[in-house]
C-alpha cells in the first residue's frame, strides 16, 4: 500500500508542475503590462520601471518562470544580492534559512503566490485563505446531498426495478443531469428567494458569513446554505443515482448474491452486508471527481448566489483582470483536485484488493 499510495503522489507533483507551467506560460501571453495593471492610469514611467525590476518584469521569460516557481516551491534558494528580485529580500514572507553561501541563502517557507494587482497589493494567500472556507463548505454540503439521497434512491430504483417508482426516480434523474448548474441556479433563486420568500424565508442572495443590522460583526447564516448547496448538488445527485442503480443490480446478479438468497438471508441483510460495499467502488470514484470539479464549477453558483467563496472571487478577478488571484486560485483547485484523487484512490484500493498489485 506505501508504494502504491508513493507512485500517486509522484504522479500528482508532476502534474501539479504541469498546471502551473501552463498558467504561467498561458497569462504571459496576454496582451498587458503587469506592472501597469498593479498601479492603474496614473502611472509615471519611472514607477512603472521600479515596479518591472521589484518583482522580476524586466526580466527574461524563463527567468521570470524561475522566480515563480522558486515562490511556490516549499524549499527555495534566494539571492543575497538585494537588488534581484526575491519574495524573501521583499519581505512578503517569513522563512527558516536552512543553509547560507556567500551568494545565496536556502530556505524552507510556505509556498507565496505573490500579490494581487487590485486589492491593494494584498497576498494573494490571504485573499483564498478568506475565501476558500466558504467554498469547501459549499462544496462538502451539496456532496453530503447528493451521495445520502442518490445511494438512498439508487438502491431503492434497484430494488424496485421497472415499477414506477424506478421510471419516476428514472426521469428525476435524467432532468438534473441535462440541467446546467447556473440555470438551476437562476429558477431556485428566483422561484424559492424571491415568489416564494414569505414561505421558504429564504433570500436570492447571501453568503455564510454576513454583517448584523448594525454593521459590527458577522453572523452565521446557514439557510443561505441551502438552495446554492441544492443547486451544486443536482447534477451529481442524478449520476450517483444512475450509478448506484446500475452497480447495485450488477452486483445482485452475482453468485454469491444468489448463494445468500439460498441461505434464507432477507433483502436487507444482503444489501447491507454483501452489495453494497461492491456496489459503491463506482460512486466512490465519481464522486470525487465531481467533488474536485464542485470547487471549479461552484464559479457561476456562488457568482448568481452572491456566495462569498473562491468561485465567486476568480469572477471578480477576471473582470478586474488581477492575474495573481487567478493564477492562484487555479493552482490551489488543482493542488485540492489531485489531494482528492489520492484519496479516493486510496479508498478504492481499500475496497477493491486488486487494483494495488495492477
Amino acid at each position: 500500500m506505501i508504494t502504491y499510495i508513493g507512485k500517486k503522489i509522484v504522479y500528482a507533483a508532476l502534474t501539479l508542475w504541469g498546471v502551473i507551467s501552463v498558467i504561467f506560460l498561458l497569462f504571459q501571453v496576454l496582451p498587458g503590462d503587469p506592472a501597469q495593471m498593479m498601479l492603474g492610469q496614473n502611472e509615471s514611467e519611472e514607477q512603472l520601471q521600479i515596479i518591472r525590476e521589484k518583482y522580476g518584469f524586466d526580466q527574461s521569460l524563463a527567468t521570470q518562470y524561475g522566480y515563480y516557481l522558486n515562490d511556490l516551491s516549499p524549499i527555495s534558494v534566494h539571492a543575497n544580492n538585494k537588488s534581484h528580485y526575491t519574495a524573501l529580500s521583499t519581505g512578503k514572507y517569513d522563512a527558516i534559512a536552512l543553509f547560507k553561501t556567500n551568494s545565496f541563502t536556502c530556505v524552507v517557507k510556505r509556498p507565496y503566490l505573490r500579490e494581487s494587482f487590485q486589492k491593494n497589493n494584498k497576498q494573494v494567500g490571504q485573499v483564498i485563505a478568506e475565501t476558500l472556507p466558504n467554498t469547501i463548505v459549499l462544496a462538502f454540503s451539496a456532496i453530503s446531498i447528493a451521495l445520502l439521497l442518490g445511494v438512498f434512491l439508487g438502491i431503492l430504483s434497484a430494488l424496485r426495478k421497472d415499477s414506477w417508482i424506478d421510471q419516476s426516480i428514472q426521469v428525476l434523474s435524467t432532468v438534473g443531469m441535462s440541467v446546467p448548474s447556473f440555470f438551476s441556479a437562476i429558477i431556485f433563486a428566483w422561484l424559492f428567494g424571491f415568489v416564494l420568500h414569505n414561505y421558504t424565508g429564504l433570500n436570492t442572495t447571501g453568503s455564510l458569513y454576513e454583517l448584523d443590522d448594525f454593521g459590527e460583526a458577522n453572523q452565521l447564516q446557514l439557510k443561505n446554505l441551502i438552495l446554492p448547496a441544492l443547486v451544486l448538488g443536482i447534477r451529481p445527485l442524478a449520476v450517483v443515482i444512475q450509478l448506484m442503480r446500475n452497480s447495485l443490480l450488477d452486483v445482485l446478479s452475482q453468485d454469491y448474491i444468489r448463494t445468500a438468497k439460498a441461505k434464507g438471508l432477507n433483502t436487507y441483510q444482503i444489501v447491507w452486508r454483501h452489495a453494497l460495499k461492491n456496489a459503491m467502488n463506482p460512486v466512490v470514484t465519481a464522486i470525487s471527481g465531481w467533488f474536485a470539479s464542485m470547487l471549479a464549477g461552484a464559479v457561476f453558483v456562488e457568482y448568481i448566489f452572491g456566495w462569498n467563496g473562491l468561485g465567486k472571487e476568480i469572477v471578480d478577478a477576471l473582470n478586474t483582470l488581477d492575474l495573481p488571484i487567478i493564477m492562484g486560485a487555479v493552482i490551489v483547485i488543482a493542488c485540492m483536485f489531485m489531494l482528492i484523487n489520492i484519496l479516493v484512490d486510496v479508498i478504492y484500493a481499500y475496497l477493491d484488493p486488486k487494483i494495488r498489485t495492477n
